[in-house]
């Protein structure tokens, strides 16, 4: 057919289409009529996106970030004219990158099959072009930091010993890597100074404590700058352009929450900038200049920025914005890139300009074809534990919730020094549309209440965190909230261990529990975990050398007692808790009769994060619960 017949033939046919489309009587597409009630599967809820780890370039002002709208993690440019350039196309994913001053490069760290043996991949951040720079398995690098002029940088990585980690330089024209730092257990780089001259070192102590060090680069020399003290975070430090201010956030106060503190490095003498402050702040960011300040207020869960102009000693005004802002980077020009999102909006990449004012959405999120205004925020609600501490914790109701009894689901945190937050959660909004009630308490131990209620659970005090878990089923139902043979639960990492604790240690209170990644025996999974973690969890749940108290709090050794249906799920290369605690329990429970059904993926470790095994996962969890709570 003549083309230029064809091109008019099928002009004339998207005419008569159009004409049709508008026709009186035709649907308008602002009179589409959607059924009110119709949800669409965990599936669909599981692709809705997000994007995160924002980052910017001073220099030209591109914007960056990560997404898995590909399936998984990968870096993105933002293009002039506002559209995602994708930068990386690991199998895997990446699990971080860091910018060079001037923004045209950038280096990666990715793992295969989520065994968070991250090698380092230098990128080309206006083509993708990738080159890796290291092929150490069984290695982990982490915090890297540019030098200015490009030509090199330095990182931490367990290179040496598999528990140890140092603080390496990289230098591009040799491709060589010299140690500068020799340091047993582990040490990571928290700032360069402006003039390059020196690094401070996050040297930890424990799981929660830690001092800084500060380290000469043309020497070598190291010395403490933090006051000699036990059990004090110190975090976030920055070191100003006199090389001996170093503003931080510490707990070394009676509340025991992380305040703003101004450090001499010279003295070890810290003062306090807020001392009266009752909340906890998450975070503390800077410009790379140093003059703007930006700090992240946590007010019960919830996190709101706040801007300081240090070089005209004022503050200034934050985001006009309401939810969780869990990431800020501040601009020498005084604009700040961060990450929000909330219960009900998908983690986007934000940006304030308080000059003009201006805030601007700068990620557009898909939310696959799901009105998000139909989902819920959560109430944040207190009940009391067994020995009469305050249990916070929220709960999320149906939004035609009536009253009477539904179907709840108990959510652990991990760590267990995390707080839950009310962050976007797919598949909570998914259960939430279909019945569901959740409940997500941050039981002693969790972070963001002060340093006391943190080590509430340490050691020989493990079990009260699982006793705070019942108490807050009793409270769901004495309050009419839900009722046995309704009840559910599930968490992840240390969430699985107190899911796990929690069927073994009240076997007839849940009728269906979920367990990813959870340990089972406390003795195999501290020999087993990576020697880079052992110490340091150790401090947590006890020592190797307590052999007896590690098996007493152990669900392995309960596994008889196990009424409930359990569905167990594990990353075949998890480094922190290995397959063998999954494979244990399983065999345990199949031994003794019980009923559990498992989930083990072979190319995924501590995190589900492969799109494709995700929607398995949720899907067989959605199909778990309805079975045995409906």
């Amino acid at each position: 057919m003549d083309s230029t017949l064809h091109r008019k033939m099928r002009s004339l046919t998207l005419s008569i289409a159009l004409i049709l489309f508008v026709m009186p009587g035709a649907a308008q597409p602002d009179k589409l009529h959607f059924e009110d009630k119709y949800i669409p599967n965990i599936e669909t809820f599981m692709k809705v996106g997000y994007a995160t780890s924002p980052g910017i370039s001073d220099e030209t002002g591109e914007i960056f970030f990560v997404s898995a709208m590909s399936g998984v993690n990968q870096l993105y440019r933002l293009t002039e004219e506002g559209w995602p350039y994708q930068l990386t196309v690991f199998d895997d994913g990446i699990d971080w990158y860091s910018l060079s001053y001037d923004g045209r490069l950038a280096i990666a760290g990715a793992a295969l099959g989520g065994s968070e043996d991250h090698q380092l991949f230098l990128i080309d951040t206006r083509t993708g072009r990738t080159r890796q720079l290291t092929f150490t398995p069984r290695t982990r690098y982490g915090t890297l930091f540019w030098k200015k002029d490009g030509g090199s940088f330095y990182f931490a990585a367990n290179l040496e010993s598999p528990k140890d980690f140092e603080i390496f330089r990289y230098d591009f024209a040799t491709a060589g890597i010299t140690k500068i730092l020799d340091r047993d257990g582990s040490n990571w780089i928290s700032d360069m100074s402006l003039d390059e001259k020196y690094l401070i070192i996050f040297h930890e102590r424990s799981n929660v404590s830690n001092d800084l060090l500060l380290l000469e680069l043309r020497t070598g020399e190291d010395r403490v700058i933090t006051p000699d003290r036990e059990n004090i975070r110190y975090s976030s430090p920055k070191l100003m352009p006199d090389n001996n201010t170093v503003y931080l956030l510490c707990n070394d106060n009676e509340e025991g929450i992380l305040k703003r503190a101004r450090l001499d490095a010279g003295s070890r003498e810290l003062e306090f900038i807020d001392p009266d402050s009752r909340w906890n702040i998450d975070g503390l960011c800077f410009s790379d200049n140093r003059r703007y300040m930006g700090w992240l207020v946590n007010e019960e869960g919830y996190s709101n920025l706040r801007l300081y102009d240090i070089q005209k000693n004022r503050p200034i005004p934050g985001p006009p914005i309401t939810g969780n802002i869990l990431y800020a980077v501040p601009t020498n020009d005084g604009r700040v890139l961060f990450r929000f999102f909330t219960a009900t909006r998908a983690p986007d990449v934000w940006l304030w300009d308080w000059k003009a004012p201006e805030l601007k959405k700068v990620t557009h999120s898909i939310y696959a074809g799901i009105d998000p205004d139909v989902f819920v925020e959560p109430e944040l609600i207190r009940y009391k534990s067994f020995d009469g501490l305050e249990i916070p914790a929220f709960m999320f109701l149906p939004p035609d919730y009536n009253g009477e009894p539904v179907p709840f689901i108990v959510h652990v945190h991990g760590g267990p020094e995390e707080q839950f937050r009310p962050r976007f959660q797919r598949h909570f909004n998914y259960l939430l549309l279909n019945g569901y009630g959740i409940i997500t308490p941050n039981v002693r131990g969790s972070s963001g209440y002060g340093r006391r209620y943190l080590n509430m659970d340490n050691y020989k005090k493990r079990m009260d965190a699982i006793k705070d878990i019942k108490a807050g089923v009793d409270y769901l139902i004495e309050n009419g909230y839900t009722r046995k043979g309704m009840i559910g639960i599930k968490g992840k990492s240390y969430g699985g261990f107190a899911v796990l604790a929690c069927i073994t240690e009240y076997p007839e209170l849940f009728s269906a529990a979920v367990e990813m990644s959870g340990i089972a025996n406390f003795v195999t999974f501290l020999q087993n975990t990576r020697d880079y973690r052992r110490e340091l969890r150790e401090t947590e749940y006890g020592p190797l050398t307590d052999e007896d108290f590690l098996k007493s709090i152990s669900p392995i050794h309960k596994a008889d007692r196990i009424k409930t249906p359990l569905l167990v799920v594990h990353g075949q290369n998890d480094p922190r808790v290995p397959i063998g605690e999954a494979r244990q329990i399983i065999s345990a429970i199949q031994d003794n009769g019980g009923t559990v059904d498992s989930l083990i993926f072979s190319d995924e470790g501590h995190q589900i994060r492969k799109l494709t095994n995700r929607l398995v996962y949720y899907s067989k969890m959605v199909e778990f619960f309805d079975k045995n709570l409906k």
